[in-house]
């Protein structure tokens, strides 16, 4: 089938087998009679038509149909309501939406939405679209579709229109972008910034809140604060470019390095994927010129830079295709465990082996989202303790794994633990006294650790009668005079390091000649 544009007629061209009864059930609203089509074709059989032929089909005839936006990709937090009905879910990929449905991206998030006609929009993070017409003029290839971009970002890869009913509008606050085959960004605006809509391929129309439209075309922008005319266009920056010297793509984590560029207040980054360049991976905004992306799925991916205008405005690309390797693995966690409290301020992590490994990235953060990174160390054995101690607080540690080239592959999953200042309780049992011995247990510690006993007459320690090591949980001395003692325990690493020593805890002894008549049963324990 094949639509060639008229003022307000679509065109079709009669293939072998055609005839107007079936193409006038296809295409025709039910209301419309297949007679009305062979009067203003002039059809003499329309049984028998010639191949090759052209008829003309009124716009205002053709069946209009629903033709619902499927969600065909999507990272983090998205939210939806499918339609003006329905309830608001959590996204998944496949969901259809239809008119009066919207679709919300969070903090680091996004969504890519195709429509009928095969044209996709990719939505970026703390953005927000509402659907106010999901159409299809039947089977003829034409597809009405009309958006409100509400806050946030959009970039849009258009087909090109397949007859004069086609559409594609956007709408701001401050805009309106409508084409017909292009690709092009559009930008919500946010307070005092203005929206804008920047053009890459074809051409776009723009019309502000007054004024009249302007025609953009490839390599230019127009911006519209709200209230007010859509600009003249302006001409986008040139791509920036990327400094070999500080560019690393080879492997996790990559580092990005460019060049200022006059005029430019900001730049963007962006990630997508090599063969589907509306699935977003990554995105970011910096004043600086230079980013760091510490991770990304495996794949081959591309690499999107622009500078962006004082006036909103965001230049052409810089594109760089690269691999992220899926090997070698990343190890297995041993310790912290997930969600676990230590009691340690230079905890020890540590985590298995892999068989192809040389080594291991381990990167530590305020953030599960890692933006607020606090150490990124690589280490060549299975363990590591910081130099630092880490604040009481919640962390998140992750690892990936470095083969013989020093390349990383992905990182695993990121775990979250706490760091207390509070020292852990020893669980010190009631002491046992017999036979001239008291002997003290407490609960026993993870493999490898050994354990510091004390034994005072006086809280702060000064002159302990007993300060000793031992491998097992538990310790036997001969008994001590009767009346008031503290004890407390420490935990030492088989790599040295000492946690802070437990509260102590402190035992009342009977008299020495109490020993040998009452035994144990005579023993108080008071915890301090």
């Amino acid at each position: 089938m094949s639509a060639t544009a008229s003022a307000q007629e679509w065109t079709y061209r009669v293939r072998p087998g055609d005839n107007l009864w079936d193409l006038s059930a296809r295409h025709l609203r039910t209301d419309v009679d297949w007679r009305r089509l062979q009067q203003l074709n002039r059809v003499a059989d329309p049984y028998r038509l010639p191949p090759g032929t052209l008829l003309r089909f009124p716009v205002s005839w053709l069946r209009i149909e629903p033709a619902k936006a499927r969600l065909v990709a999507l990272r983090g937090a998205v939210r939806a309501q499918v339609s003006a009905r329905a309830g608001v879910t959590s996204a998944s990929q496949g969901l259809r939406l239809s008119i009066g449905g919207w679709l919300e991206t969070g903090p680091g998030a996004s969504a890519t939405l195709e429509f009928a006609d095969g044209s996709r929009l990719m939505l970026t993070d703390n953005s927000r679209i509402v659907f106010d017409r999901l159409s299809a003029y039947g089977q003829t290839g034409m597809v009405d579709t009309r958006m409100r971009l509400q806050r946030g970002r959009s970039s849009n890869r258009v087909i090109p229109a397949r007859g004069p009913a086609s559409r594609y509008i956007i709408e701001t606050p401050s805009a309106t972008s409508s084409v017909r085959g292009t690709r092009f960004r559009v930008s919500a605006g946010d307070g005092d910034r203005p929206g804008s809509t920047e053009v890459l391929e074809g051409k776009v129309q723009v019309g502000g809140a007054q004024g009249p439209e302007v025609l953009v075309r490839p390599g230019y922008g127009s911006v519209a604060a709200g209230g007010a005319a859509a600009s003249a266009p302006t001409r986008l920056l040139p791509a920036p470019r990327l400094e070999e010297a500080g560019t690393q793509l080879a492997s996790l984590p990559m580092a990005l390095s460019w060049s200022a560029l006059p005029g430019a207040v900001a730049y963007r980054v962006e990630v997508v994927r090599d063969d589907a360049p509306d699935e977003l991976l990554f995105e970011a905004s910096t004043a600086a010129t230079r980013l760091r992306i510490a991770d990304l799925p495996p794949g081959r991916h591309r690499v999107l830079l622009r500078a962006v205008a004082a006036n909103g405005l965001g230049g052409e690309d810089t594109e760089r295709s690269f691999e992220v390797s899926a090997h070698p693995l990343p190890p297995l966690t041993l310790r912290p465990l997930d969600g676990e409290t230590v009691h340690a301020p230079r905890p020890r992590f540590e985590w298995a082996r892999i068989e192809d490994a040389a080594g291991t990235t381990l990167e530590l953060a305020d953030d599960p989202a890692f933006e607020r990174l606090r150490l990124q160390t690589r280490v060549e054995g299975q363990q590591y303790r910081p130099s630092e101690p880490l604040p009481p607080g919640r962390y998140y540690w992750r690892l990936a794994s470095r083969d013989g080239n020093g390349r990383s592959g992905p990182y695993g999953d990121a775990l979250p633990f706490e760091v207390s200042d509070a020292p852990a309780d020893p669980g010190l049992q009631a002491p046992e006294a017999a036979q001239g011995k008291l002997t003290l247990r407490w609960k026993d510690a993870a493999p490898g650790q050994r354990f510091r006993v004390q034994i005072s007459r006086k809280a702060d320690f000064a002159k302990p009668l007993l300060d000793s090591e031992v491998e097992q949980p538990q310790i036997s001395l001969d008994r001590p005079g009767g009346g008031r003692w503290y004890v407390r325990v420490q935990t030492v690493d088989d790599d040295g390091y000492a946690a802070p020593f437990a509260p102590a805890q402190e035992i009342r002894l009977p008299c020495r000649l109490c020993y040998a008549g009452a035994g144990a049963a005579v023993l108080l324990l008071l915890a301090l």
